[in-house]
């Protein structure tokens, strides 16, 4: 890897810990995109676990919120819905203040709005039931030999001795054409999911959109085009896509347009990044730990292990929110009705006194589902085990056929303190098995 590169985060990550340690505590904030950018993040939930592991931020670019850092405290918060409501966001939306007129991320609205991850029961209960069953085991394993297919034909395409962006043509690629799938979207314009997806959790000037006006006509467009697809399916027969399972089903075929795109919204987000960022940091994180590298080659039976831990290292969605419901007595602190409670994944999942050795990666841990990645409660991530399954199935077709991927250079990730990945990962295969 460059030196330069490795010296220039260095650097930046010995100033984020002396900020993170020398910051008092009661403004101490650690909602930074550019500290997760730079990999310098980890200081200021080290010292938070420690010191004041339910944490209040008075003011930050997100407002007023509670830091949950510890594995334990974020399980409790994660499974008491009637405390803490998803109803009025799951993540942590720019103040209004530092926003251009008409630029609001997110929004509060009504059921009639949401995304059922927006949503407490029933409402979320009903709508999640509908999807459900396209990501159920029995589809899962119709899908495994398509997938299979199209990992192999991916990997089969790489050039060989030559630099490319793994992230841009194997882990993009792989995900993107699973969604295509989900959705039964036009296969040949099936890059249209991953624009838009990274049009909705991407900063200005760090995506495919520079200004909110750029960004409005792309989720415009993304409406449009799925508002055509539920025409479609709706005056079609029943299928087991998910737009015709939304169209048909009983609790969602009279759903408002906008509960719809809600949705969609969020189906195609969680069937991009997470999988995405995951797929790319198991390249990063084996090359960063070249002994599990070894171990990986010399047993592929520890495949499924190794992908569980790479799930917990990586942490693909670092965090997610709540709003209190009520004033609670929360480990002594007391959170008021209306405050921003953060569930800090990144943090739980390094957690010392549940983990052991957190930091490390190690692929034959005793426990590797062990960790807070997908949730947990209600709102645990639907689509897991497809994200397993797809990573599972990338990394036996990677292990037949390339000793070796080698990262060339620290990858840039990403500018954002909720998609916790990788916007370019430079690679190398020396030769083919």
């Amino acid at each position: 890897m460059a030196d330069g590169m490795n010296t220039a985060l260095t650097d930046k990550q010995a100033l984020a810990r002396k900020r993170a340690y020398e910051t008092p505590l009661e403004v101490l904030n650690p909602a930074w995109a550019s500290a997760f950018r730079d990999d310098a993040h980890w200081p200021y939930f080290e010292r938070l676990r420690a010191e004041d592991p339910v944490h209040w931020t008075p003011d930050s670019n997100y407002g007023a919120f509670w830091s949950i850092t510890r594995y334990n405290d974020i399980m409790a918060v994660d499974t008491n819905h009637q405390v803490f409501s998803s109803a009025r966001g799951i993540g942590l939306p720019p103040k209004a203040s530092i926003l251009p007129p008409g630029a609001i991320i997110e929004r509060d609205s009504s059921d009639d709005a949401n995304s059922f991850i927006n949503m407490d029961p029933p409402g979320h209960d009903i709508q999640r039931k509908t999807v459900s069953p396209a990501v159920a085991p029995a589809s899962l394993a119709l899908m495994a030999p398509q997938i299979r297919e199209r990992a192999g034909a991916i990997l089969d395409s790489l050039p060989i001795g030559e630099p490319f962006d793994w992230v841009d043509l194997v882990s993009k690629e792989l995900t993107t054409m699973t969604l295509a799938t989900l959705f039964d979207f036009p296969f040949e314009e099936r890059r249209k999911l991953t624009m838009w997806s990274d049009t909705m959790t991407t900063a200005p000037g760090h995506g495919p959109w520079n200004t909110y006006d750029e960004r409005r006509q792309l989720l415009a467009d993304c409406r449009a085009y799925f508002v055509n697809l539920w025409n479609q399916r709706v005056n079609a027969e029943a299928a087991g896509d998910l737009i015709s399972m939304l169209a048909h089903g009983p609790d969602t075929r009279g759903s408002s347009m906008d509960q719809y795109f809600s949705n969609v919204t969020l189906l195609i987000i969680g069937g991009n990044d997470t999988t995405r960022n995951t797929i790319s940091g198991s390249i990063y994180a084996l090359n960063k730990n070249p002994d599990q590298y070894d171990k990986l080659r010399a047993n592929p039976a520890l495949i499924p292990s190794m992908v569980s831990e790479t799930i917990r290292w990586q942490t693909p969605l670092a965090h997610m929110a709540r709003t209190a419901t009520r004033d609670f007595e929360f480990q002594g602190k007391t959170i008021r009705e209306g405050d921003r409670v953060v569930m800090w994944y990144i943090s739980g999942n390094r957690d010392e006194t549940v983990i052991d050795r957190p930091y490390d990666y190690i692929i034959d841990r005793p426990h590797p589902r062990q960790h807070l990645s997908f949730g947990f409660g209600i709102h645990r991530c639907v689509g897991n085990r497809l994200a397993e399954l797809q990573l599972t199935i990338i990394w036996e077709e990677i292990l037949k056929r390339f000793p070796e991927i080698r990262l060339l250079r620290e990858p840039t990730r990403s500018y954002s303190i909720f998609i916790k990945g990788y916007e370019d990962m430079q690679v190398i295969i020396p030769r083919r098995a």
